[in-house]
Formats: C-alpha cells, structure tokens, sequence
C-alpha cells in the first residue's frame, strides 16, 4: 500500500512540476520541468535522506560517543524488531527529532541537542520510539521525497520571479502566466506537505507508545517539545521550510492549529489520544502529561522500559544517577 501512494504522489508531482513548467515557458518549459523532475524524482530515491541531514548539519554518532542516546535507539530497534538505523544528532536548541531512509535497512534517525537536554531518559526513548515507527511503517521514503520535490517545486517558483520582467519568455499565457506560477509554486509546496496524511502522525503515535511501553511518556515529551518549539527558532527549518513535516512537532513558527493547512495535529490532539490509550492499556489509572513523572521516584520501583527489566530503588548511599542513568566516569559526548 505504502509503495503505491508513494508512486501515486511522485506521478502527482511530475504534473505538477509540467503544469508549472507549462505557464513559465510554454511547450518547452514544460519538457524541462519534466526533466527536472525525472531526476528530481530519481535523486530523492537514493540521496534525499542524506540530503535532509545535510540540510540539518545532523552528525552521525554512536556507543562511543553518545552512549546513553545510542543505547535508547538500539534498545528499541530491537523491541520493535527493526534494523538499527544510522543515528545522528544535531546541534540545535529547539527539541525535534525525525526520520529519514528509504527503507527500514536504510533508515535513519535524528535527534536534536535540545532534545537531549530537555526531556527525561524516558521521553527520550518515546520520542525515538515514534520515529522508528515511522521507520516500522515505511513512511520515511514518502516523507523524504516530499521534502525533496517541495524545495524543488519552490525552486520553480523562483525561476519564474527571475523571468516576470522577461517579454521574450515562452509562456503562452504571458506575464499572466508567469505571475501564476509565481504564486501557485509556494503554494503547490505546501499542498505536497499535506499530501503526506496527518494520520501519518497518529499511527506512529500509537506505534510509539506500543514500542516503549508507555504511552504517557509520548504524551509528556510531546508537551514539551511543542513549548519548546514555540520558544526556541530553529533556523535551519526557517530557511528549508519544505522538511517541516518530516519532525515530530513542527519546528516552524506559528504552525499550531489542526486545521486543513497544517502539515502536523495538533499537538493537545495527540495527547489526548496518547492518554486515552493510557487509560484503555492500565484500566483508566491515567495521568496527564503534567502529572507523569519527568523521572522514577527514589521511592517506588523504576520502569526501565523495553531497554532493560524494572529496578528495585537504588540505596539511599552511592552517588544518585541523573534521569538519563549515566555513569559519571563514563565516556560522555560534547553535549553532555
């Protein structure tokens, strides 16, 4: 199924990009747009998750050097019966994290510093467990190549801002034509965006929580991640706009609402969601993001998720570990 939306959007893109070709440069920019296309097409089927983290500046990291954030991702590729993908951090304050690859033996996963810093060991693993279902569902392949073709169609749209003050220009419908296209490419990029199902979303939700064992932890790191996005810019995605859907929380400014223009839920819908699968997985002993615990009490047994069997209480003497359990002689990243 997954295989035949995919080429169902990549044919709807490739008319659409002859479509604008067609009112920037008549016959003939319709024939190069298709060319474009093609390879755009062809590009984004092998390259385009390196490109999305190239565009992020993501750095790809593993045992040795973010041995806590490895460990998390490793652990649950296994619950989830995946692969491990290639993992990758990026050196950004705003929390986000995505998926990227064409194929689960392919795939990729990025979590951002902020991420890191901001969310408890247990909302960590939520989040990563949410992009491995992405991962579990093939859904890495249509997002990526959205947000390939999207900057493409975006480029078409410049082209034809370079050619309104051209008279010579092939466009059968004239300046008209051009200044179409003009406004109809930002737009055609956004639609593309929405073309990736917001139920993309809601499935990897409940994927996630299935795959860490805890929905409520989904619950609480969404909570966060959407603050902290509303308060912290992420420049990267400002200036590549088109990747915005790939993230689990939209990492562009002023994007909240559920509405027919968003290329995310809204974030309180998730959780709502989250919290009714709480309630149907303990009998309704259920909490709300608030009120889950950032970390285990000192005083109650600690649910280690799938990463590792429960833990009685550490004894009152010894150094406390931190919420992310690290070993304070261990081997530590730059973000530590």
């Amino acid at each position: 199924m997954n295989t035949l939306r995919t080429a169902m959007l990549l044919a709807a893109m490739t008319a659409l990009f002859m479509g604008v070709g067609f009112l920037i440069g008549g016959t003939g920019g319709m024939m190069i747009a298709f060319l474009i296309a093609a390879a755009t097409n062809l590009f984004s089927y092998w390259n385009a998750d390196k490109m999305v983290l190239s565009m992020n500046r993501a750095v790809e990291v593993d045992e040795k050097n973010a041995p806590e954030y490895y460990a998390i991702v490793q652990a649950l590729a296994k619950q989830a019966g995946l692969p491990m993908p290639r993992t990758y951090l990026i050196d950004n304050p705003q929390p986000n994290a995505f998926a990227t690859g064409r194929n689960p033996q392919n795939a990729a996963v990025a979590a951002s510093t902020g991420l890191l810093q901001r969310l408890t060991h247990e909302e960590v693993a939520a989040v990563m467990a949410h992009e491995l279902a992405h991962v579990q569902h093939r859904d890495t392949l249509t997002m990526t190549i959205v947000a390939t073709l999207a900057g493409a169609i975006s480029m078409l749209g410049n082209f034809a801002f370079f050619l309104g003050g051209n008279r010579d220009n092939n466009s059968p419908f004239g300046f008209v034509g051009v200044l179409a296209a003009m406004i109809v490419a930002p737009f055609a990029a956004m639609i593309v965006q929405m073309a990736v199902s917001r139920t993309r979303e809601y499935e990897a939700d409940r994927r996630g929580a299935e795959i860490c064992g805890h929905p409520l932890w989904l619950a609480s790191a969404l909570d966060k991640i959407a603050r902290g996005a509303e308060r912290i810019p992420n420049l990267d995605a400002e200036r590549n706009p088109a990747m915005a859907h790939l993230f689990i929380i939209n990492p562009l400014s002023g994007e909240r609402m559920d509405s027919l223009f968003s290329t995310h839920p809204n974030t309180e819908n998730r959780i709502a969601a989250l919290q009714a699968m709480a309630q149907r997985m303990d009998g309704g002993a259920s909490r709300s993001p608030q009120q889950a615990p950032a970390s285990p009490q000192a005083d109650e047994p600690q649910s280690a998720g799938p990463w590792g069997k429960p833990t009685a209480p550490e004894p009152p003497a010894g150094p406390k570990s931190n919420p992310w359990g690290r070993n304070p002689t261990g081997p530590k990243g730059p973000w530590s």
